[in-house]
């Protein structure tokens, strides 16, 4: 699947919004859950093969040299009626593969993808809710806060790198919105668990939405499940990224990494 980009727009100093839209997008079905993503394909410059491509058979037939960058991105928002797709994309610097697309973007540019799929939607059931996180998950939190009922209450904490990156979201939820900023300083990678640590958590059931880099987030999982007292199936839970490591470096290690979070706190 496919599509072609209608529209690129700077949210802050780091988050741009592409929106794709074209005949590529049709049959495209959203899961219900406010974390969808897609997995898109980023080829290398100078490419041999067409700008609308199939992953698996580039895979299949190129040397890994000449396989698309793959990676994984939170859908903000899908409009089936007028067929667009709402990407909101991290952007730091020249490193990487999908960001450097995304700050390169330019109307008609074409955007491969598989997907999508999904598994985190707030619990209707549950008394209170709480997300956190940093740049990485503010599409799935901005799409969480929106799909919240009115008078449900909702603690948010989210780190950026200062007010510049703040983003206006908007919910019919109870919603206490805390930003944290970076500093640059050596305390940075706490800040995050240092926030939750310090919330008076609302009475009741609490269902929970924790995204973000991966020392940050585990040792928030750490923190709800051994100090808190959250059920594990109360909480979604996953680092998008590892702080002094590539995509390509973390992709690698990721799943490792993930099954020591998990024991941590079974």
């Amino acid at each position: 699947m496919h599509g072609r980009v209608e529209t690129v727009r700077w949210l802050t100093p780091s988050l741009v919004r592409i929106v794709l839209g074209g005949p590529g997008l049709d049959g495209l079905v959203m899961p219900e859950a406010t974390d969808a993503y897609v997995n898109v394909a980023i080829p290398p410059a100078g490419a041999p093969y067409g700008e609308v491509f199939d992953p698996a058979e580039v895979r299949a037939q190129q040397p890994a040299e000449l396989a698309p960058a793959r990676r994984r991105y939170t859908v903000r928002s899908w409009d089936p009626v007028e067929g667009r797709l709402t990407i909101d994309w991290v952007v730091h610097g020249d490193s990487g593969a999908a960001g450097p697309w995304a700050a390169r973007a330019r109307l008609g540019d074409v955007l491969v993808f598989e997907g999508p799929s999904g598994g985190y939607r707030p619990d209707p059931e549950a008394d209170w809710h709480l997300l956190v996180g940093d740049e990485s998950a503010l599409p799935a939190i901005a799409a969480s806060l929106e799909a919240i009922p009115a008078g449900r209450r909702v603690v948010a904490r989210l780190l950026c790198d200062g007010a510049a990156h703040e983003l206006d979201l908007r919910s019919e939820a109870d919603l206490d919105l805390g930003w944290v900023h970076r500093t640059g300083g050596p305390d940075d990678p706490d800040l995050l668990a240092r926030a939750v640590a310090e919330l008076p958590f609302p009475e009741g059931r609490a269902h929970a939405f924790v995204h973000g880099e991966a020392g940050e987030i585990r040792a928030i999982r750490r923190h709800l499940l051994a100090e808190r007292g959250l059920a594990r199936g109360d909480m979604s839970c996953s680092p998008y990224w590892r702080r002094d490591m590539t995509d390509e470096s973390w992709r690698a290690v990721k799943r490792d990494f993930v099954q020591a979070m998990e024991a941590d706190v079974a």
